[in-house]
């Protein structure tokens, strides 16, 4: 059979090959837990109201083409991100101007930003801090040389999702190449080689394992533990549970999970600060906490209420290690990306002293601007408000998390319904223009297929001390740990897979041509 060209992957495919593949996929998925709880509008809780059903997730059929040199270059960068957010987490005062930018105009930014003042003021009781970061990027063609690079869309400091999916869709997509479901004309595209593994669901759990171990002996007499703090109901549990069982498989750490709006009924704060946890299973059975692994927490809708912050702060005062602290949440605004990537910054050379690294990291950037009353923020107003020239941009607020975004002719009819004073809560970013690829996405039993767009996310971990007592500012563990590829439908703006607009997906590596 004749081989398949780049531009004409993936194949069309014979029913019988096709009915062979969506087999498998299904049948793989389920049986190695690439699955999520299904949607409401699939799956109604009359049809399901014990919650035991399962589906396969989002996922490509085939891995996706990416350039190996832009793969290359995003796991090479990701140990200079950890560096560069680790030091903006421990440097208040940075922060600070951040925060006092936004507090007036994003209640949440300010409810966080208050959580730590209340918390200072008696005094941290932990020094060292994790982050289990994802910076993700797209691929970018240069319109003048048609050379590809990288391009960042943001950096994840809270609840980087995925990584525990990320390496089973990999793993199944050489599975799918080992069992020849893909047709022989795409062995000169897809070799074994060029299906790149991801990492991420050990290398995530071995951070977990770090701080676990670095936290030390119990003070409580009670047995340690890592508490995941999530939400309730999750749909995407499945991904959470890889990293709990790799936890326990490989380091033989003990992990329980907590909805976020238990934290009051089932923890308590002793005199000594530590966090203990009570399972409701075993109510005579308690637990020192030794790490928090917020998924949960990055959003408003995850505190409605006032005993929510509480519980922030109930956390937060607490000597168990977080992942993230409230600072570190707080770096992963995309007000920080702005200030950073505007052009002309001088604040990467501040956190980055190694000026190679600092250029290897600005590379990554795309152009990023505020909506403020400084002189690049009213040239930033001037694009926003003109139809043709926000064509080019995407505005987005201080939230993580898909669905949030509002891009091209959008902007200038969404700005003219808030008020001009709420306006620095945006910034206001070049589109990354990637090069057209093509594949087929299978969601909820369905098939679609047609142009896609993909986004790399790499993982990466990071246990530091704080700028305070013995080892102050030191990077106790630093490493890249994974990769996710997210594909959409080219026709959509957001990649978000738990909101509904990605597929997982994995890197088929190919020349830049």
């Amino acid at each position: 059979m004749t081989s398949v060209s780049l531009s004409d992957y993936p194949p069309d495919l014979s029913p019988e090959e096709e009915h062979y593949l969506l087999t498998n996929v299904k049948d793989w998925s389920i049986a190695h837990g690439l699955a999520v709880r299904p949607a409401s509008a699939f799956v109604s809780g009359e049809q399901d109201p014990s919650g035991v059903l399962a589906t396969t997730a989002p996922v490509t059929l085939f891995p996706s083409l990416f350039p190996q040199s832009c793969f290359e270059q995003g796991l090479g960068i990701q140990t200079a991100y950890n560096e560069l957010y680790s030091a903006i987490a421990r440097d208040e005062e940075w922060i600070r101007g951040i925060v006092e930018e936004l507090v007036e105009i994003d209640d949440f930014v300010e409810n966080l930003w208050k959580v730590h003042l209340e918390v200072k003021k008696e005094g941290y009781a932990q020094d060292l801090s994790l982050g289990l970061f994802r910076s993700d990027y797209m691929v970018h063609t240069n319109p003048e040389t048609k050379s590809l690079g990288i391009r960042q869309v943001e950096f994840n400091t809270i609840a980087s999702s995925f990584g525990g999916l990320s390496s089973k869709v990999s793993a199944m997509h050489r599975h799918l190449l080992a069992i020849d479901a893909y047709p022989s004309s795409t062995s000169s595209v897809i070799q074994a080689e060029a299906l790149r593994q991801s990492k991420a669901t050990s290398s995530l759990a071995k951070g977990l394992a770090a701080a676990h171990s670095a936290y030390g002996k119990s003070r409580s007499g009670f047995p340690l533990s890592v508490l995941f703090v999530v939400q309730d109901p999750e749909r995407n549990v499945f991904d959470q549970r890889h990293l709990q069982y790799s936890l326990l498989e490989e380091s033989n750490a003990r992990s329980f999970r907590l909805p976020f709006h238990r934290t009051l009924l089932d923890t308590t704060v002793d005199a000594d600060r530590n966090l203990l946890y009570t399972p409701p299973s075993s109510p005579s059975t308690t637990y020192e906490v030794t790490t928090l692994y917020l998924r949960a927490g990055y959003s408003p809708d995850d505190h409605p209420r006032a005993e929510d912050w509480k519980a922030r702060v109930h956390l937060e005062r607490s000597r168990a290690i977080k992942c993230p602290s409230i600072l570190t949440q707080l770096a992963g605004c995309k007000k920080v990306q702005q200030v950073l990537a505007t052009p002309h910054s001088p604040h990467l050379r501040r956190f980055l002293a190694d000026e190679h690294v600092a250029s290897r990291v600005l590379e990554t950037f795309a152009p990023i601007y505020p909506l403020d009353e400084s002189k690049a923020g009213r040239e930033a107003r001037k694009l926003a408000r003109h139809p043709d020239a926000a064509a080019r941009y995407v505005l987005k607020p201080q939230r993580e998390g898909g669905g949030n975004n509002i891009y091209r002719q959008k902007i200038p009819e969404f700005l003219d319904t808030i008020p001009q004073k709420n306006w620095p809560a945006y910034i206001l970013m070049e589109m990354i223009e990637p090069p057209p690829l093509r594949n087929a996405i299978l969601r909820n039993g369905e098939v679609q297929k047609g142009g896609v767009i993909g986004e790399l996310g790499v993982y990466g971990v990071c246990l530091w001390r704080n700028e305070s007592g013995e080892g102050a500012g030191e990077i106790v563990e630093n490493w890249e740990a994974g990769y996710l590829l997210r594909t959409k439908g080219d026709q959509s703006e957001e990649g978000g897979v738990a909101a509904g607009f990605g597929a997982v997906d994995s890197c088929c590596l190919v020349g830049d041509s």
